[in-house]
């Protein structure tokens, strides 16, 4: 969405998937449809260690708070859980959630903190993707992430500089618009079955909101 709350781009998921990964979608989507994007406005989800990089990489600056549980600085690059803000929880490659957190060690005593998040291991036993992931007889599959120590030194200053926190103000209009979406246009329960369905009553509601932005503003 733009500055002017005009809905530039949208992907519909399934309700387990993360919102991080589908930005360079909704960045790619947005640029084919004019818009000259330098700043994107988010919360924690979108400031995760693949969209830093890429959007760099486009010299895109990127107002969303670091997360210690989005950015992954000591996981491998192979590794794809993804990180569900809304849960509060990771998600493995075939899709299941963890189904508890664990936070161990103390702080300033010298060491990193870390994370754990635990899944199902009756799920992990029969999950096509075990090899490399489930070691057979194992009682328990986790997933640990180091808190605080591998944050990315330019967003961490970006964070305190006067553009960020006078960017990072716009971000009601984010929440502001998803309320419009929900509360007055119906989009805040499914009217039928399926992604397919749910992208089309979006299109419809997106549609609506924007038409009525675009007279406003006229």
């Amino acid at each position: 969405m733009t500055e002017e709350r005009i809905i530039t781009a949208a992907v519909v998921t399934s309700g387990e998937k993360g919102d991080g990964p589908e930005l360079p979608k909704l960045l790619e989507i947005s640029q084919e449809n004019g818009i000259d994007v330098d700043t994107i406005i988010g919360d924690a989800a979108y400031a995760g260690k693949e969209n830093l990089k890429f959007t760099s990489e486009q010299n895109i600056k990127v107002v969303a708070r670091l997360n210690s549980s989005i950015t992954q600085g000591f996981r491998k690059d192979e590794d794809k859980f993804d990180y569900n803000k809304d849960a509060g929880r990771f998600i493995c490659p075939a899709g299941h959630m963890a189904i508890r957190k664990a936070h161990q060690g103390k702080k300033n005593i010298g060491k990193n903190q870390v994370d754990t998040y635990y899944f199902d291991v009756e799920k992990c036993k029969f999950c096509p993707l075990k090899e490399g992931c489930y070691k057979e007889g194992a009682k328990t599959k986790t997933y640990s992430v180091v808190i605080k120590s591998y944050l990315h030194q330019e967003q961490v200053a970006f964070q305190e500089t006067d553009y960020f926190k006078e960017k990072a103000k716009h971000r009601y209009k984010i929440e502001a618009k998803n309320s419009e979406l929900k509360n007055v246009h119906g989009y805040n329960r499914a009217t039928s079955y399926g992604i397919t369905n749910m992208q089309m009553q979006g299109a419809i509601a997106i549609f609506a909101v924007n038409l009525k932005r675009i007279l406003r503003l006229m």
